[in-house]
């Protein structure tokens, strides 16, 4: 008897998918997501599969990283964000945040130490004081720290 009524409920739950819309719940509408934007292409290579450590994950050369360090002024102030580290795979400079709403060029500048980055402004959704995420490359360049929470000014070049 156990096992006919297990076999009668796991019949009725596999046959739920099956069954017609008239019969389902109605669900509201789900907004459309928005796709994310992504990088500008990079000339760092793509980080290995095996990548352990910051040096593995940070493709970035001596010599991007000393371009990326070059506007030290100017640009736009969008504002102030709190930068998390962003995926350590997406190789370049780059942010990913609420305080733009088109990809373009930008800089951004961390105050402790007054160390500036271009990077490619990204997108995020959510609102303007939902933080950001930053490369890996450009928080090296800026010395900020990658396992905290840096307050980071940034400004488009556009």
């Amino acid at each position: 008897m156990k096992n006919l009524i297990l076999i009668t409920a796991a019949t009725l739950l596999t046959g739920c998918a099956a069954a017609p819309d008239w019969l389902s719940p109605s669900r509201a509408p789900q907004p459309e997501a928005t796709p994310a934007a992504q990088p500008a292409p990079t000339t760092a290579p793509k980080v290995p599969p095996n990548a352990r450590t910051v040096e593995q994950f940070d493709t970035t050369s001596a010599e991007d990283k000393a371009k990326a360090a070059q506007p030290t002024a100017g640009g736009t102030a969008l504002g102030t964000t709190i930068a998390s580290l962003g995926a350590p795979g997406e190789p370049g400079f780059w942010i990913k945040t609420p305080l733009v709403t088109k990809p373009g060029p930008g800089r951004v500048v961390y105050p402790a130490n007054g160390k500036s980055v271009k990077v490619d402004l990204i997108p995020l959704g959510g609102d303007v004081g939902a933080g950001s995420r930053m490369s890996l490359a450009a928080l090296r360049v800026i010395d900020a720290p990658l396992t905290g929470l840096p307050e980071v000014q940034v400004f488009s070049l556009k």
